[in-house]
This record gives structure tokens, C-alpha cells and sequence, in this order.
């Protein structure tokens, strides 16, 4: 459990439990008390009221007006909730779009600086258009949960990609390719990317891919891709 985890953890048990003590909490989150102190503080700077009293019967107890003021998602985490709203448009309408584009433009307003331009980045890589009738989705499978965050370095910092791939028969290969694009054709997702070893571009489906891994040290240049007139860039969508 990383420290953001380990933070959510305790703001979630105070909020279930009501009281708890430090040394419970601390064999909750499998951390040492000192560790759990440090996070208590932590969350205190984040907004979260949480009130400590000594002595038997005491212990630490979240106010349940108390809320989160600093936001701390990740440049993944917000661009997966852009990128679920994004879909769930193409795909033919969203109920509440309208509080679901005033919220994620609240949480973005909240970012840091530095995390809304690499959102903006992430962004410009994301295309969505149909999927053509003919296409087979009676074999999909779920997506990984890591390919998210492996893909976010590798658009960012341009980081050629490993991972292994099942193609339609059932055949996996391990695949080292340059990611230039995602594309959401409901329900599929597809990775678009450069394939240096047959010099063309190939479209991965993302329920194929598996065990994602950057490769250190290898970077590349951002290619253009010509998709076709049914395909456009999330950033031209009216919102």
C-alpha cells in the first residue's frame, strides 16, 4: 500500500468507525504508529478535521461535516474519469452530462499546475469514433488496470512500450512498439502506435494487452495519425 493508499485507508476508516486509535489503525494499514501519526498530519493539511483526545476511552475521531479541500488525484486518475465521460458520449449519451462536465472542470481547476499541462498532453492523444458494424466484439475481454498509468509515461516522457499481446487467434507476442494514440470505438479500446520493427502503425486492442512495461531509456518523436473522417480528437468534441 502506497502512501496516497495508505492515507485514503485511514481517512475511510475514522469516517466508517467513527473513533479509532492509533495503534489500531496502524494494524489496519500494516504501518507503524509514527507512520500513521505522519499521515494523520497529512490529511489535517489536506482539509479533513480530525480530533484526538488522550487517555483511556480516547483516541481520533473524524468530524463528519470534514472533507477533502486539496485534491490529490493523479494525472491518470482525472484522465480516466475524462476519458469514461468522453466514452460514454460517444457511445450514445451521457444522463447529467452537463454536472459531469462542471465537476471534472472543477477537479481539473484544482490541479497543480504542472498536472494540468500534462493532463492537457495526455488529452491531445485521445480520439474517439464508431465502430464499424462488422467488427466482432463477442470475444471481449476486460482491460488491465495498469495499462493506464504505464500509458501515462509512456505519452508523456515518449517511452517505447513492451508488453505481451493475444491477437484474435489466441496467439500472444511480446510487442515493443512507440504509443502515439488512444482510440475508443464503443466498446473497444485501442491502443495506436508505431511499430518499429514493421515500420507502420498497428491498433492494439487494449482488452489484448497485458504485463505493460516501459522501456528505460528508449524515447521516440510524436507521429501523426491518419485516422479517418469518423474519428476525431476528444478536444474537438462539443462539450
Amino acid at each position: 500500500m502506497n502512501v496516497r493508499q495508505r492515507q485514503d485507508a485511514i481517512a475511510r476508516s475514522l469516517r466508517r468507525n467513527g473513533t479509532s486509535t492509533v495503534a489500531a489503525l496502524a494494524q489496519e494499514v500494516g504501518a507503524s504508529k509514527r507512520t500513521v501519526l505522519r499521515d494523520i498530519s497529512a490529511l489535517r493539511d489536506e482539509g479533513f478535521v480530525i480530533h484526538s483526545e488522550a487517555g483511556r476511552g480516547g483516541g481520533l475521531q473524524l468530524d463528519p461535516q470534514s472533507i477533502q479541500t486539496t485534491a490529490r488525484l493523479s494525472v491518470s486518475e482525472v484522465f480516466a474519469l475524462l476519458i469514461s465521460v468522453a466514452s460514454m458520449r460517444a457511445a450514445g449519451g451521457i444522463p447529467f452530462s452537463g454536472l459531469a462536465d462542471v465537476a471534472l472542470a472543477k477537479i481539473e481547476k484544482a490541479l497543480p499546475s504542472d498536472k494540468v499541462r500534462d493532463l492537457r498532453r495526455f488529452l491531445d492523444c485521445l480520439y474517439i469514433g464508431e465502430l464499424a458494424l462488422q467488427v466482432d466484439i463477442s470475444n471481449m475481454g476486460t482491460m488491465e488496470p495498469e495499462l493506464l498509468p504505464a500509458f501515462e509515461t509512456a505519452f508523456l516522457q515518449r517511452q517505447h512500450l513492451r508488453f505481451q499481446y493475444r491477437d484474435a487467434k489466441g496467439v500472444v507476442t511480446q510487442r515493443e512498439v512507440e504509443p502515439q494514440a488512444m482510440l475508443i470505438l464503443p466498446p473497444l479500446w485501442y491502443l495506436v502506435a508505431w511499430d518499429p520493427a514493421r515500420e507502420d502503425f498497428r491498433h492494439f486492442r487494449m482488452d489484448r494487452i497485458s504485463t505493460p512495461e516501459l522501456v528505460e531509456g528508449v524515447t521516440f518523436r510524436r507521429r501523426h495519425v491518419p485516422f479517418g473522417d469518423h474519428v476525431s480528437p476528444v478536444r474537438n468534441l462539443s462539450r
